[in-house]
């Protein structure tokens, strides 16, 4: 009996944690206007409007440089550039494509090592609705530091409405199953970096001659 009672107190949180990310995804849209940033970072997926938007928001001045995360490697430049549309001068100038990335915490990854070779301070971060609480997990544990300015937007998934169509309901329940789990790893990785806050702190040099190479 106490296991019963203990799988149906799991499963109402586990519900209950589901429905308020579906309602942060549904509420999330439209973004407010980000403020100017250093950089502006599209990560790829099945949409073009991420590439669309992140060219936009250069286009308008939003950031010195953008980078599209996850470009297919058999792409060239020329067939990002039709997919991204709106570009022009910048193009060519401020456009720097991805190639390394195969999942979001790739995308992090590679974001990571375009802003520190760029010394950027802050980035605004365009994917879908329901992909950007996992994106900010990953970007965040990537660059700690860096001041992130989510800017989501709308996808087929129909966020309001998401349980009713089965391809809807299986997409948001299964980001929502992948952002438990990054958000469980980081929680893990939280507990033991806290862990060893005092050594690094006594070891300042060692750690900037870390951070150098």
């Amino acid at each position: 009996m106490r296991g019963l009672a203990l799988i149906l107190v799991v499963a109402l949180i586990w519900g209950a944690g589901l429905w308020a990310f579906a309602e942060r995804v549904a509420t999330s849209t439209p973004a407010p206007e980000p403020p100017a940033a250093d950089g502006i970072v599209a990560l790829t997926g099945a949409s073009n409007v991420r590439l669309e938007t992140g060219a936009q928001l250069l286009d308008q001045g939003k950031a010195r440089r953008l980078l599209i995360s996850g470009v297919y490697k058999g792409a060239t430049r020329a067939d990002v550039r039709d997919v991204a549309r709106g570009l022009s001068k910048e193009w060519e100038c401020c456009v720097d494509l991805g190639f390394h990335a195969e999942n979001t915490r790739g995308n992090a990854r590679e974001t990571a090592g375009w802003v520190r070779y760029h010394d950027y301070r802050s980035l605004i971060v365009v994917t879908a609705d329901y992909h950007m609480p996992r994106a900010l997990l990953e970007l965040k544990a990537a660059m700690p530091g860096i001041q992130i300015y989510p800017y989501p937007v709308v996808t087929d998934l129909n966020a309001r409405g998401w349980w009713r169509t089965t391809s809807s309901a299986r997409r948001m329940v299964l980001e929502y199953c992948k952002y438990v789990v990054i958000l469980a790893r980081e929680g893990v990785l939280g507990l033991g970096r806290k862990a060893g806050v005092d050594d690094r702190l006594q070891a300042p040099a060692a750690a900037a001659s870390g951070a150098g190479g």
